[in-house]
């Protein structure tokens, strides 16, 4: 007789509650064979699932004496290392002048061990329970077992209750900041869209696992910035779970768009065993802090190529779910077959194309927009000049209407037929403004989109493209990719683009982009009247190369931050749309400027440069001998203004230039005192009175505030 769903469902939770108290009593054991004796109530927990798999796999008389005999002696075997355990604590215990030690927490042995128990009896549960459903997977091999065991609810409900039990009663022993994630990591096993069929289910786990995914990627961002220094354990999980949450989204891409959920399965497992790593022993993430982040590139680098990863894979995910007829068409999927050099061009080919598509899509950058988006909210928070809060507000405003509202929604509403303007050859200009519907024929889109780009940035400076309209500035200023400037003069490759100088790296990288934009140009203009017919892998020319810049590489230099410096696209010049914008800027009003350069002579902090993104280190030296900086690498991020300690810095174009002209009057600056060292006081200050010496200090005045800009 097969059991009631509603039993196997109480013992599945019984199971549950029973494993997390074992696991809190290995944890909390002050003595080794404490924690062995957990060790072998979960391995008879496993071993007594072995008779229902054997026995409802093929039920009868024979399969259940098999079944009961494997347990039995499975269960006399586990006794081995119990009785040795016990064994090992009467000797240390007889020996004279021994005492037990507090455990600072479980040998990292028996942390593996306590994981993989707890793996084996969820897969043997789900084998059992699916068996005593008449379900039994029947797949050939190991690989396809343990994929329709994991990807079962039996075992994704379950482990999930355990995890979040787990982390529960540990929540004592755990930093605050670590037991939110682990409880959000049992919230995101929850909701696994594997673990039921039909139609509801997946959409409704996709959409929740996603938002829960984005929540704690700006949770695990924002912790960053707070926190530079933290435990090597800390650090340690916080990669190997970022990296488990990338493999975990590209297996739910390939059992969307190929039906085999193998990989996801796999990263099921792998995130059990980051868990009870981390809870096993929970002392280790109160250990002295290791080096700090900031100055860890390879750490800080694995880290935000795999946040990376889990949200391509995740934009991905959405768009099959909720866009397939665009996303799936765009995707020029090769089949690999053929010869061995045909199979890797055509996997290379896949991949690039995966790459391109998955970061052009509409989700993705949704996504993105709302996690780098969250952290320029944080940044407002600690941003005092009012021009820099404003170009905040308006710089989220343009990503919204650049990368998802104007191609997205209102092309389609207002053009239902024109095709979609990332396609669109425009002579290298697939990107900024978007201009093309409002003109004629491709001269026009030139004259509009150029001519607006150009006004611009001679009047207010490059920062119209750099720092506001450009999809980039947003995930490049909020809280903690902006404090990654500092890799900006601590890596090899930024060292070598600090400064306002163009190095000879920089002039070679900005003239072969200049020569690419050029050459695709006019092949693009060949191409559309006719002249020529040259296209890369069926794409025109420079939408190919816009595909390459700002689909490709401009992500991988992005979680390259660590070795190449924050803002690359304008320290290393490779974006030509920022070059274009950099002409502009030289011959317009733009600058930095200080309102007395006295104070930058006696300023020692230096932190303009500092807090320069685009690593502009030679600005102090003009503060104090021209009080003012033109270089057309600063993109008007204003972090300089904000840096200055005594409000003497600001930006200045054709609104001040506007203004000295008329001679109108400025609303002063609340400038801040610079410090002044005291000096000796003259011999007339001191003055005896009785045995005592009273000094009367000499303190110079702070410095009258000029005029302001």
């Amino acid at each position: 007789m097969i059991p009631a769903i509603e039993l196997l469902a109480a013992i599945a939770a019984l199971m549950a509650v029973v494993t997390a108290v074992l696991v809190l009593a290995a944890v909390e054991a002050s003595e080794p064979v404490r924690a062995w004796v957990a060790l072998y109530l979960l391995a008879m927990m496993g071993e007594m699932w072995i008779a229902p798999v054997i026995y409802f796999a093929a039920p009868s008389t024979a399969s259940l004496v098999l079944g009961l005999s494997v347990s039995g002696v499975l269960m006399i075997a586990s006794l081995g290392p119990l009785f040795a355990a016990l064994v090992r604590h009467r000797r240390t215990a007889g020996s004279p002048g021994t005492a037990p030690s507090p455990r600072a927490g479980l040998s990292l042995g028996i942390v593996v061990l306590l994981a993989v128990l707890v793996l084996v009896n969820e897969l043997l549960m789900s084998w059992g329970i699916q068996a005593a459903l008449g379900a039994a997977p029947t797949a050939q091999g190991i690989a396809a077992l343990v994929d329709a065991a994991v990807n079962s609810p039996w075992f994704l409900f379950t482990m999930s209750g355990e995890m979040f039990l787990s982390a529960v009663l540990l929540r004592n022993r755990l930093p605050r900041g670590v037991l939110a994630i682990l409880l959000t990591q049992s919230a995101i096993m929850l909701f696994s869209p594997t673990a039921l069929g039909g139609a509801t289910w997946p959409s409704l786990a996709i959409y929740v696992s996603s938002a829960l995914m984005i929540g704690l990627f700006v949770y695990l961002f924002e912790y960053l910035y707070r926190h530079h220094q933290f435990s090597p354990a800390l650090s340690n999980y916080l990669v190997e779970l970022v990296g488990v949450y990338g493999l975990m989204m590209a297996g739910l891409f390939v059992w969307q768009y190929f039906g085999d959920g193998t990989t996801f399965a796999l990263s099921i497992l792998l995130e059990m065993v980051v868990f009870y790593a981390a809870i096993g022993r929970p002392a280790a993430f109160a250990a002295a802090p290791g080096k700090p982040w900031q100055l860890r590139s390879h750490w800080a680098f694995a880290l935000l190529s795999f946040v990376f990863v889990a949200e391509l894979c995740m934009g991905a995910v959405l768009s099959v779910q909720l866009d397939p007829a665009d996303y799936l068409g765009g995707y020029p999927f090769l089949p690999l077959a053929g010869s061995a050099g045909t199979i890797v061009a055509n996997a290379l080919s896949n991949g690039f194309w995966f790459f391109a598509t998955s970061a052009a899509s509409t989700w993705f950058l949704i996504m993105m927009g709302l996690e780098m988006g969250t952290l320029v909210v944080f940044k407002l928070r600690e941003t005092r000049s009012l021009e820099n809060r404003l170009r905040l507000g308006v710089m989220m405003g343009s990503y919204a209407a650049f990368a998802v509202f104007y191609p997205s929604i209102y092309f389609a509403l207002v053009l239902p037929n024109a095709p979609d303007p990332s396609t669109v050859p425009v002579l290298g200009w697939s990107m900024g403004i978007g201009s093309y519907p409002l003109a004629i024929g491709v001269f026009g889109v030139l004259l509009v989109t150029y001519a607006a780009t150009g006004v611009l940035s001679a009047l207010f400076g490059r920062r119209v493209i750099c720092s506001v309209f450009c999809t980039a500035p947003l995930m490049y200023q909020g809280t903690t990719i902006d404090a990654m400037k500092s890799f900006n003069r601590s890596s090899r490759i930024g060292h070598k683009y600090l400064g306002s100088r163009f190095s000879s790296a920089y002039s070679l990288t900005t003239a072969g982009v200049m020569v690419a934009l050029v050459g695709t140009s006019v092949l693009s203009y060949l191409d559309t009247t006719g002249a020529a017919n040259v296209y890369i892998q069926g794409t025109d020319p420079s939408v190919f190369l816009f595909i390459v810049s700002f689909s490709v590489v401009w992500y991988v230099l992005f979680v390259s931050i660590p070795y190449v410096g924050n803002y690359n696209c304008v320290t290393m010049g490779w974006c030509y749309t920022g070059t274009i914008a950099q002409a502009f800027q030289k011959i317009g009003f733009f600058k930095l400027k200080v309102r007395d350069k006295a104070v930058c002579r006696a300023c020692t902090t230096l932190d303009c440069a500092k807090g320069c993104p685009v690593g502009l280190v030679d600005m102090p030296g003009h503060f104090r001998t021209k009080g003012e900086f033109r270089s057309t690498k600063c993109c008007g991020v204003g972090d300089c203004v904000e840096a200055c300690p005594y409000d003497n810095l600001y930006v200045y174009d054709i609104r001040h230039w506007v203004r000295d002209r008329l001679h109108l009057p400025e609303r002063p600056a609340r400038m801040r005192p610079l410090p002044v060292v005291r000096s000796r006081p003259p011999p007339v200050a001191a003055a005896r009175v009785g045995t005592a010496t009273a000094v009367a200090p000499a303190v110079a005045p702070p410095p009258k505030p000029a005029a302001s800009h």
